[in-house]
């Protein structure tokens, strides 16, 4: 009798939602090859085996960690016969893959979902579906986007995004002088450049000093605040220390270039009780995973998703009319998944 629990397959009905991150793929093939023996494999790969049989994999390991192919469906669905001039066959396949293999961490959920199997060819990671056991292991963004107009004390109305430019070369007092005109003229959050950090010649801790007295003087000024996110991106533990350095000067928001440090000190940071401030997330490196229409990460998942899970309660991404190509229709579902309902997440602000 087959034991259909240690088979690296089952129907959709055959796995508990509650228990499972649910991984969705775009993958293709030559024609010659059968997808549905092929996804087996990628699930295998993903969880309890290798390319070969090893001796440790047995039954009773796969029945508790194997991941399962529970979705294939080809597009365009062929049913009789796969025609003359078809030499590749496209597929959209799901994968379940058991909560108790990834728990509540981001870098065994990537290990996991993407892996190995990101260099096996034509396959793209389209979405995640996350069961509510793994999303309560994040605190996600403190402050969301009801927190950030909260501080600002802007309830009805678009927020104004602006950056000090140049990227990077100037100093302290320049940029004063910038975010006092900027800040003068309207902007809501001003952020640093993503190209400066704690650098030799413009210290973080300098310029949060500087700023935050403009910041002071506009609001005497005008009534209105101005949310400054200084950039402490940096080496590990160093980023840390500049953030609570930040925040001990006065910083009311941080920034972190979150791909380039990493998913784990975005998080980090934001559960850190010492960075109490709202995080911006800048999308640098982005790009890299989502551009290819056939590898890497759907640019939801990269923009919008993941930053949410780790706490980003700000997240710059591309805009359709913007200097970085990007599809109408994938920039309004990337805001989309920044702030619908996500368990117990509160929304990041697009």
């Amino acid at each position: 009798m087959m034991d259909y629990e240690a088979q690296p397959r089952a129907l959709p009905e055959g796995v508990d939602y509650g228990d499972h991150v649910v991984a969705t793929y775009y993958a293709s093939v030559p024609r010659e090859m059968i997808m549905y023996y092929v996804a087996p494999f990628l699930a295998v790969e993903q969880s309890t085996g290798t390319w070969t049989p090893v001796p440790g994999e047995t039954p009773e390991v796969r029945s508790k960690h194997v991941a399962k192919v529970i979705g294939i469906y080809e597009a365009p669905f062929y049913e009789y016969e796969v025609p003359r001039g078809v030499e590749e066959r496209t597929y959209i396949v799901q994968i379940a893959f058991p909560y108790r293999n990834i728990e509540n961490q981001i870098p065994m959920l990537l290990t996991a979902v993407l892996g190995n199997i990101s260099m096996g060819g034509p396959i793209k990671l389209l979405d995640i579906h996350f069961p509510k056991v793994f999303t309560d292991g994040f605190v996600g963004p403190q402050f969301g986007i009801q927190g950030v107009r909260d501080i600002l004390g802007v309830q009805d109305r678009p927020l104004l995004n602006n950056m000090i430019k140049p990227c990077t070369g100037y100093s302290c007092e320049v940029g004063e002088r910038l975010f006092y005109e900027a800040a003068l003229g309207g902007c809501d959050v001003i952020k640093d450049d993503e190209l400066i950090a704690d650098m030799s010649f413009n210290r973080v801790e300098d310029r949060v000093k500087a700023y935050m007295a403009m910041e002071k003087r506009v609001f005497e000024e005008t009534g209105e605040h101005t949310l400054y996110t200084v950039n402490v991106s940096d080496n590990i533990p160093k980023m840390f220390e500049t953030a609570r350095r930040a925040v001990a000067a006065g910083a009311n928001a941080i920034m972190v270039n979150y791909l380039a440090v990493g998913f784990p000190a975005l998080q980090a940071l934001a559960e850190d009780p010492e960075v109490n401030v709202p995080i911006l997330a800048h999308m640098d490196c982005a790009g890299a995973w989502y551009e290819s229409p056939v590898s890497g990460v759907a640019s939801h998942l990269v923009l919008g998703k993941l930053p949410r899970l780790a706490g980003a309660d700000i997240i710059v991404f591309p805009a359709p009319y913007g200097k970085a190509p990007y599809l109408k229709d994938r920039f309004v579902y990337t805001a989309d998944v920044m702030h619908y309902p996500l368990h117990n997440l509160k929304p990041s602000m697009p």
